[in-house]
């Protein structure tokens, strides 16, 4: 039985199969890591109609179980008022007793089955591998040895090198036990699109619905190469252009399924009978069969409404709650990026003396550039994803030609070491290779005494920065344009006498997932650049003077110092010498964050109330153990954007849950402030906030799985976890969970903004991104007044 397609209704399938592609989000590889909402591009939906569909799809789990809920209700920690409005908002009949009833009677709804599926169901999984494994791990395998080769180009070569593959592979008939497979690839179109004709027509795809559903759940069986694809082409519109290979990816899948369903046709008639009710049952089917997830899933959102409400009912009790005033006399003005581990930090710092102010800004400081260290071919992005660098840092002044000579037999020393000690198939061989030489290396990772150096950032650099616009040098003009644009977004008001601007970084061993505890803001790097390239400029008296004339005047006491925050140990480090007082006000928010940290790490006692000391030198070991998997625990937990002074939060714990921007209203006449605010950090903390969620509550399709079981691919592609098998996407199971529970709590973002609500509507309506977040319920907005009180955001405009 075939479909009678003619060219016309083709292209409109085509289409839809592109649609398909634009709903995989992209996953960065593991030295450029940030943080994203791998539903990102489903936005334009609700996020309940998001969750059904790729429920449906996919199997994919965007909420908690039942039990999960059960267990905040039975806890107190969801309230039944929360539930009464949780059901008020939702609309429903329902009573909150009904609700507390109906965690004892979920039914989940059967999901979407492609060809290989329905196989599956009739095979003996306990004696055979499953078709959909060895499907996704034959093309797993194939992906990896492929976008490894640097002149390959996947928008246009992929179907045609995975058939060549394929059809030469005659492992994979005598490994699944069917003579005769390797005839059905043979018989496959070259050409992809024709490939697509002839699938669509024999399994009687006829509509754009099921072809754009039919090549969505292919696609989510193999999402962490889909991921990565759709990396590619994030890259590629970024520079202006448009490639992309996902439709090549879902040629393939698509291949995988017409050589299955053509191998039984021949060799397994009645079986072949069988598949065909099935599948043919099934294809009309795929709106209902949304439908039932979405009701299905929709008691469960009741919950996690109630859920959000709880936590949100706690954060507006402490926002209007006074906060620690400061001295009219500051010394110290501390700028640090928005991550809400510098929530806990900044405490500490402040809790030092009122003589010190923090404030929070997005961690790459306004600065939109890539990092080309000299004498090397790297070209590193130091902002987030979401934007493409216009700027260009490399190091200056005298010394840098020598650094360039130092770094390249560094990197020429080291290729080798890292090439052999980070494979997955020589990580045995290379102590053997080594020998007594690897050995003395690996005792001392084992007792702490050595880590592996950064490539980069473990290396001295001259301290004078050069910055390009493409390969011309940026005159002072261009710089003071650079640095003012930072001044301004900063809304201090008045400058201190030190101004300390703060990035931020991990430090742990033998991770592949190091780039993801660093600045997720600024590229997966450490921002430490950022802020030695800005404290050069801000300090550079040709730059000041050219301020002048855009309003900003420096003092000339103030003097800008460029810092880093080490995220697992809490060192402040500072790029040239500090006063004795800043430095024991260092070391003071050092070992205060430390003993709030400590119970999370399993260290509260007796190292945190008897002996600081003995935590420091604990968390210190833990972060130089090449077998620690758990070094700290990045932003587990997020789940609030607070966007007002510091005046307002100064003092208040939020638990080291809620990123702070500064932002003061009366300092942005034009609310241009406001607008970048809601706009770039606000969207990156809302990605940060997603993928914490979803790597929770769907660990196997959004997160990477055990880390101990992690063989890095292709340098940094991403990981796979054991031998084989999908390419992990999102964190590791260890980021989000200690042996016993979640380290974090799935709740949607909830965005305060201490501005009036015309700024933030106007904001809201005039971005359509913003919009589509706030309306479909990806992230929740309240408007603050002056005393702290809140207003919500929804379709219907401001609710008190």
């Amino acid at each position: 039985m075939t479909a009678d397609l003619d060219q016309a209704q083709f292209k409109v399938l085509l289409a839809a199969v592109s649609d398909a592609g634009n709903t995989i989000a992209p996953a960065w590889p593991l030295d450029k890591s940030i943080a994203v909402n791998p539903l990102w591009e489903l936005r334009g939906m609700d996020i309940r109609e998001a969750s059904a569909r790729f429920s449906a799809l996919g199997g994919v789990d965007c909420l908690m179980p039942a039990d999960h809920y059960r267990q905040l209700w039975l806890s107190a920690l969801i309230s039944e008022q929360d539930l009464v409005h949780a059901i008020a908002e939702a609309g429903a009949d329902i009573t909150p007793n009904d609700l507390v009833a109906s965690l004892d009677t979920e039914k989940p709804a059967n999901h979407w089955h492609n060809v290989a599926d329905w196989l599956d169901d009739e095979r003996d999984r306990q004696h055979n591998i499953a078709w959909r494994d060895e499907i996704t791990h034959q093309i797993s395998q194939f992906c990896a040895a492929f976008l490894q080769r640097p002149e390959r180009n996947p928008a246009s070569e992929l179907y045609a090198a995975w058939l060549a593959r394929v059809r030469r592979d005659r492992g994979i008939a005598i490994l699944m036990d069917e003579p005769g497979l390797n005839e059905a690839f043979k018989e496959l179109p070259e050409d992809p699109e024709q490939l697509l004709f002839e699938a669509f027509s024999e399994l009687l795809v006829k509509t754009p619905e099921q072809a754009r559903a039919f090549a969505e759940s292919l696609l989510l069986d193999i999402n962490g190469w889909a991921s990565r694809l759709a990396y590619e082409r994030w890259q590629s519109r970024l520079a202006g252009k448009n490639e992309d290979a996902l439709p090549q990816l879902v040629a393939i899948r698509v291949g995988w399924e017409l050589a299955l369903w053509r191998h039984w046709q021949s060799h397994h008639p009645e079986a072949a009978m069988r598949l065909h009710a099935a599948w043919y049952s099934q294809l009309p089917l795929t709106s209902a069969l949304i439908d039932r997830h979405r009701s299905a899933q929709s008691v469960l959102w009741i919950w996690q409404r109630a859920a959000e409400l709880a936590r949100q009912r706690e954060e507006r009790q402490r926002l209007t709650q006074p906060a620690s005033p400061a001295s009219q006399n500051i010394k110290m003005q501390a700028v640090f990026c928005i991550d809400v581990r510098s929530e806990i930090i900044r405490r500490a710092l402040e809790a030092q003396s009122d003589a010190i102010t923090t404030h929070g800004f997005a961690g790459f400081f306004g600065l939109p550039a890539a990092y080309n260290p000299v004498g090397t071919v790297l070209n590193r992005p130091q902002l987030p994803g979401l934007l493409a660098p216009g700027l260009r840092i490399s190091e200056g002044g005298f010394r840098a030609q020598a650094l360039g000579h130092e770094r390249a037999r560094h990197e020429k020393r080291n290729v080798t070491w890292t090439q052999f000690s980070r494979g997955a198939s020589t990580a045995f061989s290379t102590v053997e290779a080594f020998g007594l030489a690897y050995t003395g290396k690996l005792l001392k990772r084992t007792f702490g005494l050595y880590r592996e150096p950064h490539p980069v950032n473990d290396l001295a650099t001259t301290g004078q920065w050069d910055l390009y616009a493409g390969e011309r040098s940026l005159n002072v003009e261009e710089k003071a344009m650079v640095a003012g644009g930072m001044l301004k977004g900063l809304c201090l008001g008045h400058l201190a006498e030190v101004v300390m601007l703060v990035g931020h970084g991990s430090h742990t061993t033998n991770n592949p997932h190091a780039a993801g505890l660093d600045c997720g803001a600024c590229g997966g790097q450490t921002g430490s650049v950022n802020t030695q390239v800005l404290a050069q400029l801000l300090n550079d008296p040709e730059v000041r003077a050219e301020l002048v004339g855009q309003g900003l005047t420096i003092p000339e006491t103030t003097r800008f110092v460029a810092a880093f925050h080490n995220t697992t140990t809490d060192d402040i480090l500072c790029q040239g010498e500090v006063s004795g007082e800043i430095q024991q006000w260092l070391d003071g928010a050092r070992r205060l964050a430390q003993r709030e940290r400590a119970e999370s790490l399993g260290l509260a006692n007796p190292f945190s109330t008897e002996n600081p000391d003995e935590l420091d030198r604990a968390i210190r070991r833990r972060s130089q153990d090449w077998s620690e998997v758990r070094p700290e625990w990045g932003l587990a937990g997020n789940c609030a954007f607070i966007v007002a002074p510091r005046d307002r939060t100064r003092g208040i714990s939020f638990d080291g849950r809620a990123f702070l921007h500064d932002y003061d209203a009366s300092l942005d006449a034009d609310f241009r402030v406001l607008e970048a605010i809601m706009t770039a950090p606000m969207i990156v903390t809302h990605w940060i906030n997603m993928q914490y969620n979803t790597s929770v509550t769907d660990p196997l399709n959004f997160g990477s799985g055990n880390k101990v079981l992690h063989n890095v691919v292709g340098g940094n592609l991403g990981v796979f976890e054991g031998n084989g098998g999908d390419l992990r996407i999102g964190l590791p199971l260890q980021s989000v969970h200690d042996g016993t529970r979640w380290m974090h709590e799935p709740l949607r973002l909830s965005v305060y903004i201490e501005a009036p609500k015309a700024a933030i509507s106007g904001v809201i309506e005039r971005h359509e991104v913003v919009r589509t977040l706030v309306d479909n319920g990806w992230i929740h907005i309240f408007a603050m007044d002056d005393s702290g009180a809140t207003s919500r955001w929804s379709s219907n405009g401001w609710e008190d």
